[in-house]
Order: structure tokens, then C-alpha cells, then sequence
């Protein structure tokens, strides 16, 4: 196949660049921008020479169309809106990164990212695309939103415990923290190295973008969830995402239910690894992987669960998980040019 990327500059977009260059089934790979088209990818990334050394196109959809079967839009809000339709009514699949297509309901994201929102048409064409639990309507998507990384962290680990109903549903809080690589390539105050080596910050308070897109999920996953506690923290590493999940039991449970329950959820899975009793997962234990790693523990004295799930947020926080969709969507093995160990340390 042939596939393009819209926005390889960024780390999302040279990151799907490294990936699916060692793709069994892409045959070429096509650079778009619709802003620095003639620049060659080398001028960013110079490790990238060996596997790319051609100029960025122009975003021109007559073009687009006779050149490749999917487009990659590996671009910032606001972009995607603009051109997902064009593409897929140009015959192209489309997987979207950006959040431009996630929110079903425009004004709930025009509250949160105070940006215009996507054609109501356009946004119900769009597929949630995690895996692990929307896999049937995947196969036969034209069009995929990719989740955000923290949303991916958060949902993955708390997916069985709402599809069984077995927690209180106004308890649950998500303490996440995410390496400066998630705030994207452009510099800015909060990732400057003098404000973030040797710091740790809280940022977006009550504020971030991620939470209505968790919370939509979840309300599908279960009526009875309606609002949850959301918080972000930036740490001075560059990959890597915990969220540590805190939510409270409805009735007396055991440890070794809530892990059998997690090991069933997950059995057939190849991504998401659930951890042997008294084992929690780290960043580093996932990096450069398309693994979401989980832990968890049930405390009797208080009747809360805690859950540790871990996954790089470069890979399957949002490029890995983007050709994990592409492999879906085309009726490859779901695990093609993703099989890839982490790195240690």
C-alpha cells in the first residue's frame, strides 16, 4: 500500500515515518505539509535521512488521491477538521490524530479546545479508534479518530471495572503524568529544559482537553458514569505516560477477582499486559513499544482500587496505535510493524 502523512514534522508524524518505513505491506510513503512543502524531512530530523529523502508536498487532493490509499493526519487541532472530509471523499482512508474528530457533540468541543468544531457530518463518519474495545466497527472504518494518549492510559485501565459495574461511579480520579514529548516539538514555556529538569509540574487544572474525551467513553461503556476527576502532570522525561487510577468498590471484593477480571478482559490482546500479583508497571518498561501495561491492587481497609496503567505516549498513545488501526482497517495481522520489544533501560 501506499500511505502519506500530513504534518511529519512533528514528533507524531516522524514517529509514524520510523514505523511504518519497516512496514511489511507499505510499499512507499509520501510527506505532506501545508505549511513547509519543498523542505526535505532531514532538515528536522536528520536521523531520518536513510529512510526519507524526498521534499515535503503540497496538500492537493487531486494529488493526493492518485498517489496513496491512507492518509495520516499528524497535525494539530483545527487542521484535521479541514481536511479529513476532503480526503475520504477523495477515496483515501483517513486516520486522524489530532482531537479534531473525537467529541461527538461540536459544542463540547468547541468549550474545550475554544476552537470551531468539525461538520457534524463529518465527525459521525469518524471511528474511535481503540482497539482493545472498538476493534468490529474499526474493519470497516473509512475514517478513524485516534484516540489521545492520556484517554488511551485512562481507558484501557479502567475498562473493566465499568463494564462490570462494579465501581461508584462519581469516585473515580485519574492522577496522570506524561513526559514533555506530549506537548508537541514547538518550544514553550512549560517544556523549556531550565523550567522542567529537576521539576515536576501540575498543569491545566480542571482544564484539560482529554477529559470530555474520557468521559464520552466511559458514559458509553456504562450510563452511570457521568463526570470524573481528571488531573495532568508534566515530569522531566521526554516518553512515557502512569496514569494511577484511584476508584472505590460498590461491594467487598479480593485482589485476585479484580486481576482474573483484568486477565480475562484482556486475554487475547497482544498490547495490553496485565501484571502478576504485588507487580506495577513503569515508563521505561514500555518505551518505544505499543504496549499499555497494567497493575493493580484493591486495598480491604479502605475498599479502594488502585490501577497502574502505563503506555510510551509517542507509540501507543498515538503513532503505534494509528497503525495498529491501519492494520485493522486493511485486514492485516494486528501486530504488523508493531512487533517491536521496548527499550531497557
Amino acid at each position: 500500500m501506499r500511505v502519506g502523512i500530513i504534518g511529519a514534522t512533528g514528533y507524531g508524524g516522524a514517529e509514524l515515518l520510523r514505523l511504518l518505513n519497516q512496514h511489511p505491506h507499505v510499499q512507499d510513503i509520501i510527506l505532506y505539509s501545508s505549511s513547509k512543502e519543498g523542505m526535505n524531512i532531514q532538515e528536522s530530523y536528520p536521523h531520518l535521512s536513510e529512510i526519507y529523502n524526498k521534499e515535503l508536498q503540497s496538500i492537493n487532493i487531486d494529488s493526493v488521491k492518485e498517489e496513496v490509499d491512507t492518509v495520516f493526519l499528524a497535525t494539530p487541532p483545527g487542521v484535521s477538521s479541514e481536511w479529513a472530509g476532503k480526503i475520504a471523499e477523495a477515496g483515501c482512508q483517513v486516520i486522524d490524530l489530532s482531537g479534531d474528530l473525537r467529541l461527538e457533540d461540536p459544542s463540547v468541543y468547541e468549550a474545550w479546545y475554544k476552537r470551531e468544531a468539525a461538520p457534524s457530518s463529518l465527525i459521525q463518519k469518524a471511528v474511535y479508534g481503540l482497539p482493545e474495545w472498538n476493534r468490529e466497527w474499526i474493519k470497516s472504518a473509512k475514517i478513524i479518530s485516534n484516540p489521545g494518549c492520556y484517554p488511551t492510559a485512562t481507558l484501557l485501565g479502567l475498562a473493566p471495572l465499568v463494564k462490570s459495574d462494579l465501581i461508584e461511579f462519581d469516585s473515580i480520579i485519574v492522577d496522570a503524568k506524561s513526559g514533555t514529548s506530549g506537548a508537541g516539538r514547538s518550544p514553550s514555556a512549560i517544556t523549556h529544559y531550565s523550567e522542567m529538569n529537576e521539576n515536576f509540574k501540575i498543569y491545566q487544572i480542571n482544564q484539560h482537553k482529554h477529559v470530555p474525551e474520557i468521559e464520552q467513553l466511559l458514559h458509553q461503556w456504562n450510563k452511570k458514569v457521568s463526570t470524573i476527576t481528571f488531573q495532568p502532570h508534566l515530569v522531566p522525561m521526554v516518553r512515557g505516560i502512569m496514569a494511577t487510577i484511584y476508584v472505590k468498590a460498590r461491594k467487598k471484593t479480593t485482589e485476585q477477582e479484580l486481576r482474573e477480571l483484568y486477565r480475562e478482559a484482556y486475554r487475547h490482546e497482544r498490547f495490553v499486559r496485565v501484571r502478576p500479583d504485588g507487580q506495577y508497571p513503569a515508563t521505561k518498561e514500555v518505551y518505544g513499544s505499543n504496549y499499555c501495561d497494567i497493575g493493580l491492587t484493591y486495598d480491604e481497609r479502605t475498599g479502594r482500587i488502585t490501577i497502574v496503567s502505563v503506555i510510551d505516549n509517542v507509540v501507543k498513545g498515538a503513532s503505534g496505535q494509528a497503525i495498529q488501526n491501519f492494520n485493522i482497517m486493511n485486514g492485516f495481522e494486528e501486530g504488523t510493524g508493531l512487533k517491536l520489544v521496548p527499550m531497557y533501560p
